[in-house]
């Protein structure tokens, strides 16, 4: 299971119709998570590193990342966290 980071292009956000997602924020923390869902989402602002069994991903503002179903992980955010995020 990995997790996916990519750099979008304006056309590419519109075209996954982000506005409409949801909205999440995090202060700086470290907590672990399981994904019941695939998740998509894109960071509006921050910095977090989340750990995996086979590593260490950072993502930060302008990422586009997904998570897959089933990922159990560690995050570490550095820097407070704002995002918009889908399942499936």
């Amino acid at each position: 299971m990995e997790i996916s980071v990519k750099k979008p292009t304006p056309e590419e956000l519109d075209e996954l119709g982000i506005k409409n997602w949801s909205p999440w924020e995090c202060d700086i923390s470290i907590f672990d998570w399981e994904y019941s869902d695939r998740e998509t989402a894109y960071v509006y602002a921050g910095k977090v590193k989340v750990r995996t069994d086979s590593g260490e991903v950072s993502i930060e503002k302008g990422d586009l990342v997904t998570f897959p179903k089933g990922l159990k992980c560690t995050w570490k955010v550095e820097k407070p966290l704002r995002k918009v995020y889908k399942f499936g």
